[in-house]
């Protein structure tokens, strides 16, 4: 039978209970004689509490030292899902990132992976047992415990997949799929059966929380069938039913691009804008503003760059709303009398909002219909970006809501 990769989040792995609850499924899918791979999150709660006691010893924890103690929560994870299997007569062996040996790079809380050595992983496999091993953390080339950062155990899942040239990669989570948008702010939002990889990396870059960006970028890098589908169901329910519920991220040419115009509606709330006025309209200027903001590691998504006035222009972008501080230290710091700007406002009660769609690139009218329906609600847009399938734009953020709900209604999405 076939190598699969489960992936079990936080909630899944929130009590003893849902942990034995994640064993018996994991059984039935051993039992069907398929070899699997678990790959957990650490329990829910468990990582921010552990942030959370490192940020009452120093306000800026060391991020070696955070990386050392924020792995142990998937150590936790994996030795008790592996007691959980043997404790129901199953063969299982847990592995931390550093034992498989899972390299990255010293990027300390945002590491990424380089190599997966997957020898350890097979010689198991081809014995029969069930591997687990940590997600969210590997090991540098000093031997120093990294973490990928937020979300990271869906990227650990994804790549140990493509290294082990799986089937199938399923992201099991606490909700049983993609929806056309987030259904705590559209009623009526629709679960697809299928997305594509283009489709669902922009969902994920724009504020869909269903997957970590940087998992579905292996996913379409390795060309690797990934599932989003629900732990919170009956964990012995047949097995065919399980592998084709949820949605698939799968490749372009197994849809149907004139099937849907555009896909979904996705935002995101963690935005901030800022605006540099007055500069001089010349050769790298932008490089002078936004490399330093690069510097820090803080994140730049939508630009604008006004017309020139009198040798002058305005420079405004977007950054998330944790780094915005940040930011504007950087640039009243260092960058505004370098470049001479007249002076640098913000703004954190801004929302982004954005339709998707691999469909757009068959049809036209998508902006002028998008742009409509906010113009008919009396919202005002700020900035707009595009891209071959998407199109985003900036707006207040108590606007937020209603566009979306708009949009979504707009362009029939809560149709089947």
């Amino acid at each position: 039978m076939a190598l699969i990769v489960h992936k079990y989040g936080g909630t899944s792995m929130g009590s003893t209970e849902r942990i034995k609850n994640v064993a018996k499924r994991v059984a039935k899918w051993h039992d069907a004689g398929h070899q699997i791979v678990v790959v957990p999150s650490a329990m829910s709660g468990e990582t921010n509490r552990i942030i959370g006691l490192a940020k009452e010893i120093m306000a800026q924890p060391d991020p070696r030292e955070l990386d050392m103690i924020a792995s142990t929560g998937e150590q936790v994870s994996v030795g008790l899902l592996s007691m959980a299997l043997q404790a129901i007569g199953k063969q299982a062996v847990s592995y931390a990132g550093w034992q498989v040996p899972i390299k990255t790079d010293s990027a300390y809380t945002k590491a990424r992976i380089e190599s997966i050595d997957d020898a350890k992983v097979k010689a198991d496999l081809a014995a029969g047992k069930i591997v687990v091993i940590t997600g969210f953390q590997g090991v540098d080339e000093q031997g120093n415990i990294t973490t990928l950062g937020r979300g990271g155990s869906d990227t650990s899942a994804v790549a140990i997949a493509a290294a082990l040239k799986a089937q199938e990669c399923l992201i099991y989570t606490d909700v049983d799929g993609v929806y056309t948008t987030d259904p705590r702010v559209v009623s009526d939002a629709r679960r697809l059966n299928t997305v594509t990889f283009e489709e669902m990396l922009e969902m994920a870059s724009l504020g869909s929380k269903v997957l970590q960006i940087r998992s579905v970028e292996f996913a379409g890098n390795y060309r690797m069938p990934t599932r989003v589908l629900s732990s919170l169901t009956d964990p012995l329910i047949p097995l065919e039913e399980e592998a084709n519920s949820g949605t698939l991220i799968s490749f372009e040419e197994d849809t149907n691009m004139e099937q849907a115009t555009i896909t979904g509606i996705a935002f995101s709330r963690d935005e901030a804008k800022i605006t540099v006025l007055g500069v001089p309209d010349k050769p790298g200027i932008a490089y002078q503003i936004l490399g330093p903001v690069a510097d820090a590691n803080i994140e730049v998504d939508m630009i604008i760059q006004n017309q020139s006035v009198e040798g002058k222009t305005d420079f405004t972008f977007t950054v998330p709303r944790g780094e915005y501080a940040k930011a504007m230290a950087v640039l009243e710091g260092s960058v505004k009398a370098h470049i001479g700007a007249a002076s640098i406002a913000g703004d954190t009660k801004v929302s982004k909002v954005s339709v998707v769609g691999v469909g757009m690139r068959s049809h036209v009218g998508i902006a002028s219909q998008m742009f409509r329906t906010l113009s008919e609600e009396g919202i005002n847009i700020l900035m707009i970006s595009t891209s071959e399938i998407k199109i985003s734009v900036l707006i207040d953020e108590k606007y937020m809501e209603l566009a979306v709900r708009s949009l979504h209604k707009a362009f029939g999405l809560e149709s089947a």
